[in-house]
């Protein structure tokens, strides 16, 4: 029995998995609020007081950094320790993935059904393969085939220097630097950054704000979502804007990633965000951002690119590398 979690700044998800004919097959799930619990170990017991379970392996993929078995969360105030929950597993080893290492795993047997196809491209075999995921922050990761398995290369990209395309978004940066002392993606790729974003669109406006999108966002535990689901339907231009320029920049990074691992072999949008705002992406802007890249455009228009439908991707991928990845 494999015990698998996703540990990210809103919510720990945990789940139960067996090994069957070289995949991965889930049990029972779980979902947990992370800032209700002190710890992964207080989550774990939570799942196992109420579903008793003789685990024998575990991986958890990790919303943060991860040096030498330890994690500090960047959207949450924990720390989490390979050692320590080793030790109250009682297992002889437990994987600590990043959330994007765990989410690129879970890539490589993604049913077809689980992901949209934005472009179908094709893939080459033994390629990188490039994972980007906007929700709660920013992700990005990759996929190295080493000669006889693929192997999921860490990253922070996501926190990289935002750079500007044009006169609009530099007027973005601007108004990001009188709040923040430097401006990375995840500022702007994210749901905070959706927030962000609004903020910027209606100081430039002399519309009000409607009072009944005030009162949705406060109403919201999420407020990117109700500007998010304004921006869809169309209800308030700004919202459009905040959806349209989200769109089109999470495209050009997603480019940016796949030309930085040469991604030859397919690119996946995870995270929240992208299967909730997918009657935009599929507009046009995504793409036409992603595969603006100068000399390089007949490259990224050579890439497979998928959004992933299946929100539980990082438990599949920790399962995967419980099972079949670590040695």
């Amino acid at each position: 029995m494999i015990l698998a979690g996703d540990i990210g700044g809103t919510k720990t998800n945990l789940a139960y998995f067996t090994e069957e004919d070289g995949r991965v097959v889930p049990g029972e799930m779980r979902s947990y609020p992370s800032q209700q619990y002190k710890s992964l170990l207080d989550i774990i017991a939570s799942m196992q007081k109420d579903l008793p379970a003789q685990i024998t392996a575990a991986a958890f993929g990790v919303a943060g950094p991860i040096v030498e078995g330890r994690s500090k969360l960047t959207n949450l105030d924990w720390e989490v320790v390979s050692q320590e929950v080793r030790q109250g597993l009682k297992l002889p080893h437990v994987g600590l993935l990043n959330d994007l290492e765990a989410t690129a795993y879970g890539v490589l047997n993604l049913p077809a059904k689980d992901r949209f196809v934005l472009q179908q491209g094709e893939a080459r075999k033994h390629a990188a393969i490039a994972v980007i995921a906007a929700g709660t922050g920013l992700g990005e990761g990759a996929l190295i085939w080493d000669g006889k398995r693929y192997r999921a290369m860490p990253s922070e990209g996501g926190h990289t220097d935002f750079a500007p395309r044009n006169e609009l978004e530099m007027d973005l940066l601007r108004f990001l630097l009188t709040k923040h002392k430097r401006v990375s993606y995840e500022r702007i790729l994210s749901g905070p950054g959706i927030s962000a974003l609004y903020e910027f669109f209606r100081s430039r406006t002399k519309d009000p704000e409607p009072d009944w999108l005030a009162e949705q966002i406060r109403a919201d535990p999420s407020p990117a979502a109700a500007i998010s689901r304004a921006g869809l339907e169309g209800t308030d231009p700004v919202c459009v804007q905040v959806l349209d320029l989200f769109v089109s920049l999470y495209g050009a990074e997603a480019g940016n990633v796949a030309l930085k691992f040469l991604a030859t072999g397919g690119v996946y949008i995870g995270g929240g965000i992208a299967p909730k705002n997918l009657p935009k992406i599929q507009e046009g802007g995504f793409l036409e951002a992603f595969t603006f890249k100068g000399r390089h455009s007949p490259l990224l228009k050579s890439m497979p690119l998928y959004v992933v439908l299946n929100d539980k991707i990082a438990l599949y991928g920790a399962a995967h590398y419980a099972a079949f990845v670590h040695e």
